[in-house]
């Protein structure tokens, strides 16, 4: 005997036989309704951007090529990942760029900043080991390992080696945040924004920018500690009283 025919149910509700769960939210049915979910789309679109735009338009001022840009005792070069244990290559773009900074007497100092957060990774090591392959003596050469973020780096080269005057090394779609973000931290910077090739890595971080820059306003207004704050560092004071 065949079983009883049971109608089928979804969160409780009876459903048809052959119908479908929906898997899209539905439209508003009424043209008035969907010109307002339209306006409120393209609100959130522009609230998103709001961020982004107001970094170009109050940091770019302050983005100089490698030969424009005024010297200052530091250069601070972010850290952009490696591959196996040497520099990527935007990383290395950002160090020859310090290099050459430091060559032509721009700079006297270079803060690398990255992450170690782990012993088989260690940003700021590979960056000295790159600098000092590429003619930069070992002793101007100060390392930051805990400069996990932007942020981070920016408010530790502050607060915890004393910069208070910098020339940031980056690539040209991170300048603006970096400058910001460093700027609200307390250090008198001006930017060199490398050049790259518009890749799809380059439009991946130009991307992902657009999505920094609503965490980076949130923290030019909060200014939070640090993942690792630590002890004071002399290093650099050292370094610059050295001659």
């Amino acid at each position: 005997m065949a079983a009883p025919h049971r109608p089928r149910t979804r969160d409780g509700l009876l459903v048809p036989d052959g119908a479908r769960p929906r898997l899209l939210p539905r439209l508003p049915e009424s043209r008035r309704a969907r010109r307002r979910l339209l306006r409120c789309a393209v609100a959130l679109c522009v609230l998103a951007l709001l961020p982004s735009a107001w970094l170009r338009l109050t940091q770019d001022s302050r983005v100089r090529s490698e030969q424009d840009v005024p010297s200052a005792p530091v250069a601070v070069v972010f850290g952009a990942g490696l591959t196996g244990n040497v520099p990527s290559a935007y990383l290395a773009h950002r160090l020859d760029a310090a290099v050459r900074l430091y060559d032509a007497g721009k700079v006297r100092v270079i803060l690398a900043t990255g992450d170690n957060s782990r012993p088989s990774y260690n940003e700021p090591a590979a960056m000295r080991t790159y600098l000092e392959a590429h003619g930069v003596p070992a002793s101007r050469v100060v390392l930051d390992y805990a400069g996990f973020d932007t942020w981070d780096s920016c408010d530790r080269a502050r607060r915890i080696f004393g910069v208070r005057r910098a020339v940031l090394v980056t690539q040209g779609f991170h300048v603006d945040r970096a400058l910001a973000l460093c700027t609200a931290a307390g250090i008198d910077a001006y930017g060199v924004g490398v050049d790259e090739r518009h890749d799809a890595t380059w439009y991946a971080g130009g991307t992902r920018e657009v999505l920094a820059a609503d965490k980076a306003a949130l923290d030019v207004v909060l200014k939070p500690n640090p993942k690792f704050l630590g002890r004071h560092e002399t290093a650099v004071a050292r370094v610059l009283a050295a001659r």
